[in-house]
């Protein structure tokens, strides 16, 4: 098994504390950095810089940076030093703070030592949510949508001295995922909070004339005992002014990739496809996560090249006619947690050894399988990967409806929100599936959270559109969809095209529509319910939990010994029920989810969601060592 490098991970640890510009002075020399070399993950391309170092921020909430050009400023009056990932709003808990407001962020840097005609990319890998990148004063693209990546050509760059000035705007429109939502009582809603800011890292990348911009190594298993065989698709593209004859190279666990050479044009992608066979691999699972490292080199005239290594996996994974999961030919009994990015201290913008932290905890938890409710930082699905963590990935596509004419649209606008909210979803679909097609832990591609239990044709559009997406892209990997889990829920022919079907189950703890979840006997016949509905289907159960944030009787909501209760009764159901394949606890850790929360707890704390089995400070409650004990007597494969 490969093991994590942790040296530019711990070493941005230790960042010094950082003083106030003077008011009228300009960014302090010693401020101004070169980027550092490397990155907090292995995958990817190599000519990666981490942006590090001093940032400075200023809030907008007037929205008046536009008019009074921000981007252009040389000053450093009304901003103040930062560093990046940043939350601005991560300690503030008020109902304006989750609505979202306007901020900008800026940091001047030098070039890192390179040729003359090296041309260089900005990589950010989450802002939330709309976002417009100026580099020298001048706008050079603009990106709309968190949680996953996306790359800049870096152009107008200077010698000397540059300035990059990113202007984020959290506020959400209707057409946003996730959209704005506002509570009964007219306070901000939704399933998380909304941090707004830079709230990954940035990296500047140098591309000497042409670059690998995506890789898909995907190995694919026959029959368990079978040689693998391993697809090498790279996505090149040529940044020079001239065209010119590509030249790829692979390798896999020794076995090298042959690819045909092509001429590319200027300023256009070509793809390169290899096929490879691995005789007798060693296989990925858990307790077992075996990882090849592959690596791709494309070469260009004239000295121009670019080299993309990543990890993956040799698994397979399928569903038998009775709706059982199997992995690597044995049927699965998987049990682990979900989680959110968030912390007290810096929000959304989780520090390095806040991921390793949540990777501890998952471990400590015995968890062999995970889940969110948006794609996961790329440093923790590598600690996935490396430690044998199946991931069930989702966009963060959450209780969407689609009924034109409802609320205050007019039934025109309604169908055109719900055109471009089903584009969008798709869109951030084909994006994740992109991102992490490589990851051995992802098994799962969710279309969305908690939708319709009788989706309309605006709906069922999007769901069968959504299905043929992830077979196309990943026919290795199964198409999922996580449904509120009700006793008089119908059955859905939309939601039977799926490989597999998540239950988000409350028995017992919400009281559902006319009191349908309060009896947690009934789980066990719901179960076999979803079952009959979906018989070729994997079912899983993709939420389950209740809230505690204090000591108490055992059947008092809100207590640690009624959780502890709460989850032994639910997991005793899932352990004695041939057809769950899974159960995910929700969730690993409490966060902060919507002002005035109280997720039928009768003595709240809001804004804090506190079904956590670890509260927001990283403190174990009573369930943690229960489930702890309960996982390492469940083995993941049968």
């Amino acid at each position: 098994m490969i093991k994590p490098r942790r040296v530019l991970l711990f070493a941005l640890l230790a960042l010094p504390a950082i003083a106030a510009p003077a008011a009228g002075q300009s960014t302090p020399a010693d401020q101004v950095s070169t980027p550092t070399k490397g990155a907090l993950y292995f995958s990817g391309q190599t000519g990666r810089y981490l942006v590090d170092g001093t940032w400075y921020f200023r809030q907008d909430a007037a929205n008046q940076g536009l008019t009074q050009h921000f981007e252009r400023q040389t000053s450093l009056d009304g901003w103040s030093p930062v560093t990046v990932p940043n939350a601005w709003n991560a300690t503030d808990e008020s109902d304006q703070s989750d609505r979202g407001s306007i901020g900008w962020y800026r940091k001047d840097f030098t070039l890192p030592t390179a040729p003359r005609a090296t041309t260089w990319k900005f990589r950010f890998e989450s802002i939330n949510y709309r976002a417009r990148i100026y580099l020298n004063g001048r706008e050079i693209a603009r990106h709309e949508g968190a949680f996953l990546p996306f790359e800049v050509v870096a152009k107008n760059l200077r010698r000397g001295v540059n300035q990059l000035v990113v202007r984020v705007d959290s506020r959400r429109r209707a057409t946003d995922i996730p959209p704005a939502a506002d509570q009964v009582n007219g306070r901000p809603g939704g399933g998380w909070w909304n941090y707004g800011g830079i709230l990954r890292e940035v990296y500047l990348r140098e591309v000497r004339g042409v670059d690998i911009q995506r890789l898909l190594v995907r190995p694919t298993l026959p029959c368990v005992k079978c040689d693998s065989k391993v697809l090498f698709r790279a996505t090149v593209w040529n940044g020079t002014s001239r065209k010119k004859r590509v030249r790829v190279r692979g390798s896999i666990g020794g076995v090298r990739a042959r690819f045909r050479s092509a001429v590319v044009k200027p300023g256009k992608l070509r793809t390169f496809v290899s096929r490879v066979t691995l005789r007798h691999p060693r296989l990925w699972q858990p307790g077992s996560p075996h990882l090849y490292r592959a690596r791709v080199s494309a070469a260009g005239s004239g000295g121009a090249i670019s080299t993309y290594n990543t990890e993956v996996g040799v698994r397979q994974i399928r569903v038998n006619k009775r709706g059982q999961m199997l992995l690597n030919g044995h049927r699965v009994d998987l049990r682990g947690a979900s989680q959110h990015e968030d912390s007290p201290d810096h929000g959304m913008a989780l520090t390095p050894q806040q991921i390793m932290d949540n990777v501890s905890l998952l471990r400590q938890l015995g968890a062999n399988v995970t889940r969110s409710h948006y794609p996961l930082s790329a440093l923790m699905l590598q600690e996935c990967d490396r430690l044998g963590i199946l991931v069930w990935e989702q966009i963060p596509f959450n209780r969407e409806r689609f009924a034109a004419g409802s609320g205050t649209l007019a039934v025109d606008d309604a169908i055109a929100t719900s055109k471009a909210v089903r584009a969008k979803a798709l869109g951030l679909l084909r994006a994740a599936i992109a991102r992490d097609q490589n990851h051995a832990s992802v098994f799962a591609w969710s279309a969305a959270n908690e939708p319709d239990p009788r989706p309309k044709r605006p709906e069922r559009d999007y769901f069968n559109k959504a299905v043929a997406t992830i077979h196309r892209l990943d026919p290795t990997r199964l198409a999922a969809v996580d449904l509120a889990g009700y006793p008089n829920m119908p059955q859905e022919d939309t939601y039977a095209q799926f490989d597999a079907v998540g239950v988000n189950s409350y028995f017992g703890w919400y009281p559902g529509s006319q009191g349908t979840l309060e009896d947690r006997q009934d789980l066990a016949p719901f179960l076999r319910q979803m079952h009959g509905y979906y018989p070729h289907t994997a079912l899983f159960v993709t939420e389950f939990g209740a809230e505690a944030n204090r000591s108490g009787p055992v059947d008092e909501k809100g207590t640690y010994e009624f959780q502890r209760n709460f989850l032994d009764y639910h997991l005793d159901q899932y352990d004695a029920d041939p057809y769950v394949n899974g159960a995910i606890v929700w969730i690993l850790r409490d966060f902060r989810v919507q002002p005035g929360w109280d997720g039928g707890n009768a003595r709240p704390s809001p804004p804090y969601l506190k079904k956590g089995l670890v509260d927001q400070f990283g403190n174990k409650k009573p369930a943690f060592f229960d489930l702890a004990r309960r996982f390492r007597d469940t083995p993941p494969l049968r």
